[in-house]
């Protein structure tokens, strides 16, 4: 929802103004699976709104640098469609305690928890 999504921008001292695109959500997205990952570009100008880029899936994996990481290393991503000798690990179950987390928060949280902010993202807080 945006109202809990803006206040984790405001928890995390971010100050790029964000918007909702919600109540424009069934027009935006005709044509397109629902529920799929995308990414997609606006421009506002006065009153219209042009869609500049969109993607999904692989072309939005591009983006993400921990696959381009992850194919760097000699087990590569580990992942079931991998040709990998016998013996190797192939596993998408995610280990307990991520090792970029510290009880369970990524680390661009920690300054913010660490200076006292609150991480109550209900209404009102």
């Amino acid at each position: 929802p945006y109202e809990e999504s803006r206040r984790y921008r405001d928890f995390m001292g971010w100050e790029m103004p964000w918007y909702s695109a919600l109540p424009s959500n069934d027009e935006l997205l005709t044509g397109r699976q629902v529920g799929s990952m995308h990414i997609v570009c606006y421009l506002r100008e006065g009153d219209r709104v042009y869609e500049t880029y969109w993607t999904t899936l692989r072309g939005v994996e591009v983006m993400d640098y921990d696959y381009a990481l992850m194919d760097l290393t000699v087990y590569g991503r580990q992942e079931l469609w991998e040709d990998s000798p016998s013996g190797w690990p192939q596993t998408m179950d995610a280990p307990p305690e991520h090792p970029m987390r510290t009880n369970g928060r990524p680390i661009p949280q920690w300054s913010r928890i660490e200076e006292g902010r609150s991480d109550d993202l209900t209404p009102g807080s």
